[in-house]
């Protein structure tokens, strides 16, 4: 099954607490443009995420969420000094600490900050014409000019709420020679 693959610049999530902290009481959120992930949207906010050896001003996804979570590579994490498990988005519990600023307050974030694992979002009709279940593991191979990869260990997340595309951060794109928005093939 050939999918779209797409790169999963450093973003941050917010709760509506941490929203009213960082940017003041009842604030909402600014859409800039939509995403490919229905209902998604990059946000006109950023925020500073400061760690033990320096900081990132990183852009603000939307909708608000239950918790607030960072997401960022590995190269990220060294760079500022935080711990940064790779897990699935949205499992908070365990992950890494690190404060955030905004113009109106500050949040010490005691976890929420993690390296999304690489994922293959999918519709069920999708799943079930490739023969996919939700959670199942699958690799994903892209082929480029000059560094032609498989990646292992993709997992598949099947939703209707979704829209079927890999997603991987920065340090796989790179890994793999890739920008934008490329094609590449799932393997069962």
């Amino acid at each position: 099954m050939n999918v779209i693959v797409e790169i999963s610049a450093r973003h941050l999530h917010l709760s509506q607490e941490h929203l009213d902290i960082l940017f003041g009481a009842g604030h909402q959120l600014t859409s800039k443009k939509a995403l490919s992930q229905p209902g998604q949207f990059a946000c006109e906010e950023k925020v500073e995420v400061v760690g033990s050896k320096g900081s990132l001003k990183m852009s603000v996804l939307g909708p608000v969420r239950p918790a607030t979570q960072v997401e960022i590579s590995l190269t990220d994490a060294r760079s500022i000094g935080v711990k940064a498990p790779i897990r699935e988005s949205g499992v908070v519990e365990g992950s890494g600490a690190c404060k955030l600023v905004g113009p109106c307050g500050e949040v010490e974030l005691t976890e929420g900050v993690m390296v999304a694992k690489r994922h293959l979002h999918i519709i069920p009709e999708d799943a079930e014409n490739s023969g996919l279940v939700d959670k199942q593991i699958v690799k994903l191979s892209i082929k480029s000019e000059e560094r032609s990869l498989v990646f292992d260990d993709v997992i598949a997340r099947v939703s209707a709420k979704a829209a079927t595309a890999v997603h991987l951060d920065t340090d796989e794109a790179n890994a793999a020679g890739i920008s934008g928005t490329v094609e590449g093939e799932i393997i069962l």
